[in-house]
C-alpha cells in the first residue's frame, strides 16, 4: 500500500517524525545509515517528498503562525559598494521585479551578499540548508560568476544575466541582439543617416559580442544607413574616441557610457541639436537620455517565476542543458535624440 505522509513512513520505520523528515531532506545530522534506510524505504513505498510542504511545515513551528511564504535566497555575487553607482538602479529594479512575482507566488526573497562580512559560498551552502532554503536567484556579476561550491544537488537556481558557466544553470536577461535591431529602426524613422557604436571590448565580450553582431548585421542586410565602423576599445576615454569621432563622422552614437556626449560637444556637436546620443542602458545612464530600457524589472519577474516553477517540479540541480530567456528591450524616448519625424525607414532583411 502506498505511503501518504511523513507519519505514516515513520511508523512503519519505527523512527520519530523529526528524523524521518531530516532524513528525506538530507540533512546531515542525521546518520547516514538511517538517511539511506528512509530514502529506501522511501522509494519502495513510492512516497515523493515534497520540500516546500516541509520548508513551509518547519517554518510554521519555528515561527508559531499558522501563514508562510517559501523562501527564496537573493545572491548578489559583488558588494554594491564594487558595483558603478549608475549599476546599483539596474540591480535594484531586478530586485523588485522578482520580489514582486515571489510574493504574487507565496514567497518571500531574501538577500545575501558574497564577499559582505566574509560571508563565503561555502557558509553560504550551510545556511540556506540549515533553514531550508531551496531557491537560489543570482544577481548579474561584473565578471564570470563562480559559486559551484553550493551544493547544487540541493539547490535550483536561475541567474540573470547572459551566461553562467561555474556552473551552467538556467537565464533569463535582455535580448541584446534584438534590442540592438530596435534601436538601428528606431534611429532611421528619427532620420539618422550614421550610426556609430561605441563600447568596451570587454563590456561585449561577456555577451558573446551580442551588440557588435546585431550592429554589423544589421549594417550588412540593410542599406538604409552608411557604415560606419564601431568604436571597440579596452578602455574607453577621451582621446580614442575623439579621433574616431572626427575621422568617422557619426551623426548619432550608440554607447553605454554617456561621458561620450561631453566629448562630442567639446569638438563643436550639438546634441540633440546636430548630433544624436543613443543609450544601449537608459538604466545606468548618468544622464537623462533617449535609448533602451533593458527592463530589468520584467527579467526579475520572469526570471523569478521561472525558479518557483523549477521549485514546484523538483528540480533540484545543475541542468544537463541549460536554457536561456530573453527578454527584448523597450525603445524610450529622450533629451540626447532628435524629434520623431515621419520618414520610412528600411525593413530588416
Amino acid at each position: 500500500m502506498a505511503i501518504k505522509s511523513v507519519r505514516e513512513l515513520a511508523r512503519t520505520l519505527g523512527l520519530s517524525h523529526t528524523t524521518v523528515s531530516d532524513a528525506l531532506r538530507n540533512n546531515p545530522r542525521v546518520k547516514e545509515e538511517t538517511r539511506k534506510r528512509v530514502l529506501e524505504a522511501a522509494e519502495e513505498a513510492g512516497y515523493q517528498y515534497n520540500p516546500l510542504a516541509g520548508a513551509l511545515m518547519s517554518e510554521m513551528r519555528r515561527s508559531g503562525v499558522g501563514t508562510f511564504r517559501g523562501v527564496v535566497a537573493v545572491i548578489d555575487l559583488e558588494d554594491a559598494k564594487q558595483r558603478p553607482s549608475t549599476a546599483q538602479s539596474y540591480h535594484r529594479q531586478l530586485m523588485r521585479g522578482a520580489t514582486a512575482a515571489a510574493n504574487n507566488l507565496g514567497f518571500k526573497t531574501e538577500l545575501f551578499v558574497l564577499g559582505r562580512e566574509h560571508l563565503s559560498v561555502e557558509r553560504l551552502n550551510t545556511i540556506l540548508k540549515s533553514r531550508g532554503i531551496r531557491g537560489v536567484f543570482l544577481l548579474p556579476a561584473g565578471i564570470s560568476p563562480d559559486i559551484a561550491n553550493l551544493d547544487w544537488s540541493y539547490f535550483a537556481g536561475i541567474y540573470t544575466d547572459y551566461i553562467i558557466e561555474k556552473p551552467g544553470l538556467n537565464s533569463v536577461c535582455s535580448d541584446h541582439f534584438r534590442s540592438m535591431v530596435i534601436a538601428m529602426h528606431r534611429l532611421k524613422e528619427l532620420g539618422y543617416e550614421r550610426p556609430g557604436l561605441v563600447m568596451e571590448e570587454a563590456h561585449d565580450r561577456r555577451l558573446l559580442y551580442r551588440w557588435e553582431a546585431a550592429f554589423r548585421t544589421f549594417h550588412e542586410h540593410n542599406d538604409c544607413f552608411t557604415c560606419v565602423p564601431p568604436l571597440m576599445v579596452n578602455a574607453l576615454d577621451p582621446t580614442p574616441f575623439k579621433r574616431w569621432f572626427q575621422s568617422e563622422k557619426p551623426d548619432v552614437v550608440l554607447s553605454h557610457r554617456s561621458d561620450v556626449v561631453q566629448w562630442m560637444e567639446e569638438l563643436g556637436a550639438s546634441v540633440p541639436g546636430t548630433h544624436g546620443y543613443c543609450s544601449l542602458n537608459v538604466m545606468t545612464s548618468n544622464m537623462e537620455a533617449g535609448g533602451l530600457d533593458l527592463r530589468p524589472y520584467l527579467i526579475g519577474v520572469r526570471a523569478m517565476e521561472q525558479l518557483i516553477a523549477q521549485l514546484h517540479r523538483n528540480e533540484y540541480g545543475v541542468p544537463e542543458t541549460p536554457s536561456t530567456t530573453t527578454i527584448p528591450a523597450a525603445w524610450k524616448p529622450g533629451p540626447t535624440l532628435a524629434p520623431v519625424e515621419a520618414q520610412a525607414y528600411c525593413e530588416a532583411v
